[in-house]
């Protein structure tokens, strides 16, 4: 057995603020790296979660069934800046951004896959990670999600073709995130956008990295007290 979350964008009809629910499934792992022992697991987590009345469930992750959830990954959406055009993965924008204490930002793995941005050596070798600096702009690390967040959400509103088809969903898991290890989360990033979508705040919150903060004060105070202290921001 294993247990991994389902993220759940509240309405404006069930909240007047905007909130991300935590459902935590305990459902049956299919153990192997193979991508076909992955979506077994998938099938699993998305089975047990109906059982609790969570349906029209997305996966989204390079393991998910349906090629909007692949699509959707770090690893495949991209962001495009707006001075020069240039378009990289959120993963590679993520890695890129990091700031330790001895060195960084590397800002050379934009140019890299988003697997090899990853697993670039020097993110593992070069200190405490300090801040996140993303075309001279910093971010502080908290709210512990606030970056990955900024990042994912301002590439959905881009692709805005796939952000539409994201909205025919009610819930979203990651079948690769294990709330143990990690901290960030796409699906959670992408049940946020959905949240802010149903709330009219997307844009206003899309304004500036202060208004998004602001908006989003409530939900990061109280996703902050649930997440462990001591994981990293992968």
């Amino acid at each position: 057995m294993a247990n991994r979350p389902v993220f759940i964008p509240t309405k404006i009809t069930d909240k007047h603020t905007c909130e991300v629910i935590v459902s935590d499934i305990d459902f049956k792992w299919f153990p192997g790296m193979s991508k076909s022992q992955k979506q077994k697991s998938i099938v699993s987590l998305h089975q047990a979660a109906n059982r609790q009345d969570i349906s029209h469930i997305l996966e989204i992750s390079s393991k998910s069934e349906i090629d909007l959830g692949v699509k959707l990954s770090a690893f495949n959406l991209t962001i495009t800046t707006k001075k020069k055009k240039e378009s990289f993965s959120v993963e590679s924008a993520f890695q890129s951004s990091k700031v330790f204490d001895r060195g960084g930002p590397y800002t050379e793995i934009l140019d890299s896959s988003s697997r090899q941005a990853k697993k670039d050596p020097r993110l593992k070798e070069s200190g405490n990670l300090m801040y996140f600096s993303f075309f001279d702009k910093k971010f502080d690390l908290k709210p512990r999600t606030f970056f990955y967040d900024w990042i994912y959400i301002n590439a959905l509103k881009q692709n805005q073709d796939l952000a539409e088809r994201l909205l025919e969903y009610s819930a979203f898991t990651d079948i690769e995130f294990n709330p143990k290890k990690s901290i960030n989360c796409q699906a959670y990033s992408a049940a946020l956008y959905v949240s802010l979508f149903q709330h009219n705040m997307l844009d206003n919150a899309l304004k500036s990295p202060n208004n998004f903060k602001k908006i989003l004060g409530t939900e990061y105070q109280n996703r902050d007290k649930v997440l462990p202290v001591q994981l990293k921001l992968f």
